[in-house]
């Protein structure tokens, strides 16, 4: 959580003097649409082993540029994040976990270039989960168990730490937007409070890589 406050600070510190430093420039608003793929996982202690698991992301963006090279971009996004769990070959056994978050991060925006630019975005982002599904046939799985990565989850609130790398493409009908990104959270989806003999994740967070095309227009 510290970790997420310095963040946050930081950033409203560069937006705070970004107008002392160049008052000349002109400043710009654009609004647009994004949608991806999501590639992610949760980072379970102890260990629980995990294969690739897919998830789709969709979202509306306002980017705000102050001075040259620099601005910011604030998002609300809908995104599914989960994990799939990997079990002995020939076991016949399977179990999945989608949950459906509404991610809004706020980031610092840097771009090097004019027409076709290199850019950089970072900051924090906070998450309230929407729903939670579960698939499989494990045959011996009861969701409810305490103490077990099969129970309800127990946390809906989630942060953390979101940075991406891409190219912007600007034309005469808007700019397009084509970025890798990087989850890290900082939150835990169960609690990690160990009260009783029953066993506990001491972390269970978040990891996630994504892949998007974001389209803005100028207002």
């Amino acid at each position: 959580m510290r970790k997420l406050i310095l963040v946050s600070f930081l950033s409203l510190i560069v937006c705070a003097n970004i107008n002392a430093q160049q008052k000349d420039f002109e400043n710009q608003l654009f609004v647009g649409a994004s949608g991806g793929a999501i590639i992610s996982s949760i980072d379970f202690i102890p260990n629980v082993f995990q294969e690739i698991n897919l998830g789709m992301t969709a979202g509306v963006s306002a980017k705000y540029i102050s001075q040259k090279n620099l601005g910011m971009i604030l998002e609300l996004n809908f995104a599914q994040r989960g994990w799939k769990e990997e079990f002995p070959k020939g076991s016949n056994l399977a179990y999945s976990r989608t949950m459906s978050y509404l991610e809004i991060p706020i980031m610092t925006h840097i771009y090097f270039g004019n027409k076709a630019r290199f850019i950089i975005n970072l900051g924090p982002q906070v998450s309230f989960l929407l729903g939670d599904k579960a698939n499989g046939n494990t045959g011996f799985i009861n969701l409810n168990s305490q103490g077990t990565q099969y129970k309800k989850i127990e946390h809906r609130f989630d942060y953390g730490l979101i940075g991406g790398l891409g190219m912007e493409l600007n034309t005469t009908v808007g700019s397009f937007d084509l970025e890798g990104r990087y989850y890290f959270g900082l939150g835990d989806i169960f609690d990690n409070k160990r009260e009783t003999d029953i066993q506990k994740f001491s972390r269970s967070a978040h990891r996630a890589i994504e892949a998007k095309l974001t389209y803005y227009f100028k207002l």
